[in-house]
């Protein structure tokens, strides 16, 4: 992807490509934000993101804390139904989704991008399996010094689960960053659009002369994954320790 960025439309027509460009056109990056009014996607992309990372880790530690040490009547029959959302593709809810979000007149707003994807299975999971490794007299100790259920969970709880919050942050970025499909259907509006969808429409704009433009194309889409690069790199340490605490007890 880089290496293509960098080159020229001439280089990108040679029966026998280059491997690396003759000359760096780092001129093709600032030619992307001319052709898309790149900083309104991002800023998008950015509150769809962080709205969707914030609501999915807190109904995840809610839920997640209920399974694993709540007590009440069908908890484990509830789980599993909580998992048995995980085998549901997405194109089976989407058609009641939207029909739900065309009824509240949240179509073209951040809600129709954000609300629907509040829930992750697989994040209510993987912290229920976390928090059921935590001994239960670490919450009795606290609730003997006057915490509540909220201090227990996010005071206690949630950093001895560190490790397993931050994969998850890491897997609800990059699920919300690289969404298209859901963007696509609920926006029409191009002060609405994400990155992705306004990667899609660059390259629907030249459509016949892709190869004249490919560069353009890689240049975006470069500059779109650098933020799952850094988020990733930052992270990492804490995923296999995740990954460990995730056996099914």
């Amino acid at each position: 992807m880089l290496i293509t960025a960098l080159k020229t439309p001439h280089e990108l027509r040679l029966a026998v490509p280059t491997f690396w460009p003759e000359r760096l056109m780092w001129e093709n990056f600032a030619e992307v934000f001319r052709k898309i009014p790149f900083w309104r996607y991002f800023a998008n992309t950015a509150i769809q993101t962080v709205g969707i990372v914030v609501l999915q880790i807190n109904v995840a530690l809610m839920a997640a804390y209920a399974f694993a040490k709540g007590s009440f009547p069908g908890r484990d029959k509830l789980f599993l139904l909580v998992l048995a959302a995980l085998i549901v593709p997405d194109q089976v809810t989407f058609v009641p989704v939207y029909v739900m979000m065309a009824d509240l007149n949240w179509l073209n707003t951040f809600y129709a991008l954000i609300v629907p994807h509040a829930a992750s299975a697989y994040g209510i999971f993987l912290l229920r399996q976390t928090f059921r490794s935590i001994h239960n007299d670490v919450i009795e100790a606290a609730k003997v010094d006057g915490a509540n259920r909220l201090q227990v969970l996010y005071r206690i709880l949630t950093p001895m689960a560190l490790p397993t919050v931050a994969t998850l942050v890491v897997i609800s970025f990059i699920n919300s960053w690289n969404s298209y499909f859901w963007p696509l259907v609920m926006t029409n509006s191009n002060d609405m659009r994400v990155l992705t969808v306004g990667i899609a429409m660059m390259r629907d704009s030249i459509a016949g002369d892709e190869m004249l433009n490919f560069h353009y194309l890689m240049a975006a889409s470069i500059i779109v994954i650098i933020p799952i690069i850094l988020l990733f790199v930052f992270a990492q340490k804490y995923i296999i320790a995740a990954m460990s605490n995730s056996t099914f007890k």
